[in-house]
């Protein structure tokens, strides 16, 4: 299941490379956003896959006996979607602006930023 797993985030990894490559401002953030998904799954695929309990230390017990569950790698990759999420609200309505004024979304043709009053 991990080498899947690995396997997926290389997809993943690439797709959001190719896509941020190019020119369109819509690619580019379908990108960044496939990119980030790549990275949420790494983080998670370091944290192992493994069945066990929740971390918590019985009453008569000094520290944790046998296989449980590591909530760290599951805490950054909720704090990384929702932080993505908004990110990706803003570029999104930034995007549309941008549209709306140059009425073109490739990068290149960009440059005429000195016109806008």
């Amino acid at each position: 299941m991990e080498i899947l797993l690995a396997i997926m985030t290389g997809i993943l990894y690439a797709a959001g490379i190719y896509l941020i490559l190019r020119r369109s401002l819509v690619k580019l953030i379908i990108g960044i956003v496939i990119l980030g998904n790549g990275v949420n799954l790494l983080i998670f695929l370091m944290g192992g896959l493994v069945k066990g309990r929740p971390p918590l230390i019985p009453e008569d017990g000094n520290a944790l006996e046998g296989i449980y569950a590591d909530p760290v790698p599951q805490a950054l990759i909720l704090t990384a979607i929702v932080i993505s999420f908004g990110l990706q609200s803003f570029a999104i309505v930034l995007i549309k602006r941008a549209y709306k004024v140059l009425k073109t979304d490739d990068i290149d043709t960009m440059n005429k930023t000195d016109d806008i009053t």
